[in-house]
């Protein structure tokens, strides 16, 4: 993932957001991770924006959470700046005696998203943005537990429970604390870059996870584009990870000019065709690494690539570590017979 050009400034603004009960590792987590992209960014490029973190509240006192840590925040919201990112907590308990205490903070929810901000909601969190509204007719999720009452509360908005991640426009919802440490990851690579990202992900989440656009519903994506051709050679690139073949003999095969199959894929998907398959076989790769026993040089066969050698350097390359490494990182998490 590229860097996002918009965030290419100075700084970065990031709130976030305070009140009673709240999870308080659901507001560490991300300043820590986030810290660490800044470093790690930092190390990369000396002119890589710097993060300005402000805890905002309703009101300019210590907020007590679940775990008997008082936190104290910044600034008031009535007084708080328009963020890039802000993140809003979860609750342990039933958020609606919670959500009527605060109504400056669900207006400013609704103020800040209007005006361009970023709005990234964990668990039952979530609700304080169908509380704002900004979720109307658009999709979320939410802590499994809270699903049903989430429905009854917001009939407005398009739950997905089956997903951990929902993304719509400047919106994030995650319905546990890893999802939302996927979220933070993918934002990283935002700030700072996919190398910044990978860094951090190596340091916060060892275990093998999916990656974040895998686990997310992204609204529109299955309208993304409406080229029915390149849908097609989309269809047969992910049936034929183990063909030897080019992209020259694919658009032969389907009657189209190398030159217009590389326009068009690009136009349609973002990304390359060539980058495509690359990164199809990649994920391909890391499944038979982590639920299979082939050797490196099998897996490297499977899924279309005859020179081990050139395989494990595009591997690291992609994934910041070797195809062994990476086995043995995931072969760690998974059960053993007794």
């Amino acid at each position: 993932m590229e860097q996002n050009s918009s965030l290419n400034r100075k700084n970065v603004q990031v709130a976030l957001i305070l009140y009673d009960h709240m999870l308080a590792t659901s507001v560490s987590l991300p300043v820590e991770m986030l810290r660490a992209g800044e470093a790690a960014g930092l190390q990369q490029n000396k002119n890589a924006p710097k993060l300005i973190i402000e805890m905002v509240a309703e009101h300019l006192k210590p907020v007590t959470t679940r775990a008997l840590i008082k936190l104290f925040p910044d600034v008031e919201v009535k007084k708080a700046s328009k963020p890039d990112f802000a993140f809003i907590p979860s609750l342990w308990r039933n958020p609606r005696p919670v959500l009527k205490r605060l109504p400056n903070l669900i207006s400013w929810l609704d103020t800040i998203w209007h005006q361009g901000s970023t709005v990234i909601g964990g668990g039952t969190g979530v609700c304080f943005m169908a509380e704002a509204g900004i979720l109307n007719a658009r999709p979320a999720t939410t802590h499994w537990h809270y699903v049903e009452q989430f429905k009854r509360d917001y009939p407005q908005v398009i739950l997905k429970p089956d997903f951990f991640i929902t993304q719509s426009d400047r919106i994030y919802c995650a319905a546990s604390l890893n999802a939302l440490a996927d979220i933070i990851v993918h934002i990283i690579a935002q700030i700072y870059g996919k190398v910044a990202a990978q860094t951090v992900e190596r340091n916060f989440s060892h275990e093998i996870r999916k990656p974040y656009e895998e686990q997310r519903y992204l609204e529109g994506a299955a309208d993304r584009h409406s080229d029915e051709l390149i849908s097609q050679i989309q269809f047969w690139m992910q049936t034929n990870l183990s063909a030897e073949t080019s992209l020259e003999s694919i658009a032969e095969q389907f009657g189209i000019s190398v030159r217009s199959l590389t326009r068009r894929f690009k136009q349609a998907n973002g990304i390359s065709a060539y980058k495509y398959w690359q990164q199809l076989r990649l994920e391909a790769a890391k499944e038979l690494l982590t639920s299979t026993n082939l050797s490196i040089q099998e897996v490297a066969f499977h899924v279309g690539y005859q020179d081990q050698s050139h395989f494990t350097r595009l591997f690291k390359k992609n994934m910041a570590s070797t195809p062994k490494d990476y086995r043995i990182i995931a072969k760690k998490k998974l059960f053993t017979a007794q």
